[in-house]
């Protein structure tokens, strides 16, 4: 029978509640990717990750375990399941990403900081006091529990004095730059993505980048916030090649993430027809968005090369040792 998407989203929605996140993650699993930075506490302009990057381990990790559920007697325990996650967290064993994969996720959310920096950005951090945007359970149109936990996030904003937001992801860029306004009245927060920033400023190309590039633009960039044309500009001036695939900008389609939680076998096919658009151009694919990133990786199974955009910017724009 089909994964009980009620359950599978009442846990989901119960652990952001009463646990301040879908899938908990450790103060010291979120922060662990600033080590060595040392980027200050608060501050006026903060970088605000969302803990996006940070979940795809986990995410992936219970994605594989609910496609081998799929269609499984075990989901008629998926009721009993939730009613026991109310009292002790029993989601995490789902959700137990790898410590290299972990690394790879955080070294994205390095290599932002550190462009940022050379950029002459000046930001702090909220460290564990951060929490998720709450972009899933929105998503799936959870708007009370959604709606308390926007609240929880722009107080913790205000009481550590932030007026600028710096996101690092497209989903995280929406909820507050388009959604949290329609739930939070008086709300005030200058939100913008590190992508958008970095167009804006003059950097200086330090490593030309002769690579010929596959830009897959992230649904909720592209449609919702009009964050197509940045991107590009930054790749271009450090020298990659672009190659247009099948349906982009405003018109791309979608990785097939969204659906991974409650519909992991359709995600997959929507993920195989993407990978094949983008193929069909070149065979090294950028994405901008960690659930993008993920879902197509997965797809492709070591087939294509996929990165995320950072990992090009940083070696075309930084000077780091190669």
């Amino acid at each position: 029978m089909p994964l009980p998407i009620h359950n599978v989203l009442g846990i989901l929605s119960d652990n952001l509640k009463n646990r301040k996140g879908v899938i908990p993650l450790s103060p010291g699993k979120v922060d662990a990717w600033t080590r060595g930075l040392d980027i200050p506490f608060g501050g006026d302009t903060i970088i605000y990750t969302g803990q996006m990057y940070q979940l795809i381990p986990s995410i992936n990790s219970m994605s594989s375990m609910m496609a081998k559920f799929e269609d499984s007697w075990i989901t008629r325990f998926f009721g009993m399941g939730r009613i026991m996650n109310r009292i002790i967290n029993i989601s995490w064993f789902m959700a137990l990403g790898s410590g290299k994969e972990q690394k790879v996720y955080d070294n994205i959310l390095r290599n932002i900081a550190i462009l940022l920096k050379t950029a002459g950005v000046e930001f702090g951090y909220l460290y564990g006091k951060e929490l998720y945007s709450g972009a899933l359970v929105y998503d799936e149109g959870i708007d009370d529990v959604f709606r308390e936990h926007a609240h929880k996030v722009f107080r913790t904003f205000k009481e550590n004095g932030v007026k600028q937001v710096i996101t690092v992801d497209p989903h995280t860029t929406n909820m507050l730059k388009s959604v949290y306004p329609k739930f939070i009245d008086g709300y005030d927060l200058i939100t913008k993505s590190y992508l958008e920033i970095l167009a804006e400023k003059d950097l200086k190309c330090v490593r030309q980048l002769p690579l010929e590039l596959v830009v897959h633009d992230s649904c909720v960039y592209a449609r919702h916030e009009s964050i197509v044309d940045e991107p590009r500009r930054l790749l271009k001036t450090a020298g990659a090649t672009i190659h247009v695939p099948e349906l982009s900008g405003r018109l791309t389609q979608c990785c097939g993430g969204p659906l991974e939680s409650l519909f992991p076998g359709k995600a997959h096919q929507v993920a195989q027809k993407r990978l094949a658009q983008l193929a069909d151009c070149g065979n090294s694919i950028v994405t901008m968005c960690p659930i993008c990133m993920a879902n197509l990786k997965r797809a492709a199974n070591n087939t294509l090369e996929i990165k995320d955009i950072s990992e090009h910017l940083v070696n075309g724009y930084c000077m780091l040792d190669l």
